[in-house]
C-alpha cells in the first residue's frame, strides 16, 4: 500500500514541464488512487479570463497524452517567486511528492535550475524529470550512499513505496575515492538496514572505486541500465556536518535519467 496520495507538480507550459507532467501521469498510471496537483507560477497577477485560458490549454495538453487516469489533475494558479510559491502550496496542499521538469545544463557544473534550487530547498521528496527522458516505469533503481549511516530512516519509505508500486530492484551504489574502509563505511549495519527497509526489493550493494563521484554514479547508471536515480541529500542533516549539496545539484543538472532525492 502506497503512502503517495498527492502528487504536486510545478507546470508552465515548457517542454520539460510537458515532459515531466507526462511521466507523472505514467508514473500515477490508470488504476491508482493518486491526485495530482499542477501548479503555474506567474511573475504577474492574472485575470480571471486568463486563469480560465490557461486551465483549458492544460487540459489539451493532458487529452494529447492519450493516457487513461482514474483521477483527472488539478490545475491551479499562483502568483510570486517560483520556488517559494511551490515550497508555500506543497505545505498548505500537504503533497507527498514533488515532482518536477528539468532541462538541466551539461555545459557547466557552476549553472543554477530552478529545479536544482528545489530539490535543495524542499522538506519533502522530489523527482526531477530530465527533458527528453524515456516516460517509462521504474524498474531499476540505484540508491547513491556514502560511508555515513541513514540519519533518518523514514525517508527511505518513499523509495519502497516507489518499488512496490513498480516492482522494482534497488541497487544500492558507494562511490569511494582511496579505500572502502578509510571511508569509514559501516557496511554491516548499512547491510541489515537497507534489507529491513527495502525488503526483497533490495538486490545489491556495489562499491565502485573513482575519483570522480559524479562520474562514477553515471557509468553506474549507463552500465546497469538505471531507470530511476536515488540520493539522499545531506544539506538539511542534523548529526553531521550538513553539505553543501553540491553532487545533489550536479546530479540534478547532468543525469538523463529522473532523480528521487529522499528528505
Amino acid at each position: 500500500m502506497s503512502n503517495i496520495d498527492k502528487i504536486l507538480v510545478p507546470f508552465d507550459f515548457s517542454e520539460s514541464s510537458v515532459n515531466a507532467l507526462e511521466y507523472v501521469i505514467n508514473f500515477v498510471g490508470p488504476n491508482r488512487d493518486i491526485n495530482i496537483l499542477a501548479l503555474y507560477v506567474a511573475a504577474m497577477p492574472m485575470t480571471e479570463s486568463e486563469e480560465n485560458t490557461l486551465k483549458t490549454d492544460f487540459e489539451k495538453v493532458i487529452h494529447s497524452f492519450h493516457k487513461k487516469i482514474k483521477e483527472s489533475p488539478e490545475f491551479i494558479t499562483i502568483t510570486g517567486d517560483v520556488i517559494e510559491s511551490i515550497l508555500s502550496v506543497q505545505e498548505k496542499h500537504n503533497t507527498d511528492l514533488i515532482m518536477m521538469g528539468t532541462m538541466g545544463d551539461k555545459s557547466t557544473d557552476e549553472a543554477i535550475t530552478n529545479t536544482s534550487r528545489l530539490v535543495l530547498e524542499a522538506n519533502c521528496p522530489v523527482i526531477s524529470i530530465p527533458y527528453g527522458c524515456a516516460i517509462k516505469e521504474p524498474k531499476d533503481i540505484a540508491l547513491v550512499m556514502g560511508g555515513e549511516e541513514i540519519e533518518d530512516k523514514e525517508v527511505l519509505k518513499t523509495l519502497l513505496d516507489v518499488a512496490r508500486t513498480f516492482n522494482s530492484r534497488v541497487h544500492v551504489l558507494t562511490i569511494y575515492k582511496e579505500s572502502v574502509y578509510a571511508e569509514e563505511s559501516i557496511v554491516d549495519k548499512t547491510e541489515r538496514l537497507l534489507e529491513y527497509y527495502l525488503e526483497h526489493f533490495y538486490v545489491e550493494h556495489t562499491f565502485n572505486k573513482n575519483q570522480d563521484v559524479e562520474e562514477g554514479i553515471l557509468g553506474y547508471i549507463t552500465k546497469k541500465n538505471i531507470d530511476l536515480l536515488a540520493i539522499l541529500p545531506r544539506n538539511h542533516t542534523r548529526l553531521s556536518t550538513p553539505s553543501e549539496g553540491r553532487l545533489t545539484k550536479l546530479l540534478t543538472l547532468h543525469s538523463e535519467i529522473p532523480v528521487l532525492t529522499l528528505d
